[in-house]
């Protein structure tokens, strides 16, 4: 599984911006969600989504402000993120297939990365 973010950039406090990932090579299997990477800071699980039933959970930080989706003919899925605030400024990534245990993932298929920027 190949994944392809796009959709970052820079926007101002209360803005919002819409992330991209779309897979390639084979089709998740369990589940694809996003990841951020702010400098200096450990990676931060930001969401989950099973392929299968389409459930979803968020982090605490992001919960009310973000909305993952999916769209199955595309295999894409996208992060619909309202509300910016500059704690939200972070590299993010798509994953898939990854397993998450207590907020930290192991294994799985990451993208490179799009660059958040909230000033």
């Amino acid at each position: 599984v190949q994944l392809v973010e796009s959709g970052g950039g820079s926007v101002q406090v209360g803005g919002s911006l819409k992330l991209s990932c779309a897979a390639s090579g084979d089709t998740p299997k369990t589940n694809m969600g996003w990841f951020r990477q702010a400098p200096g800071k450990e990676r931060e699980w930001v969401v989950t989504l099973r392929t299968g039933s389409g459930s979803t959970a968020y982090a605490d930080s992001v919960k009310g402000r973000f909305a993952i989706s999916q769209d199955n003919a595309k295999n894409t899925v996208y992060l619909q993120m309202n509300n910016l605030n500059p704690d939200d400024t972070a590299t993010y990534y798509c994953a898939a297939d990854f397993l998450l245990l207590r907020d930290r993932a192991f294994g799985g298929y990451w993208g490179r990365g799009t660059q958040v920027t909230v000033s």
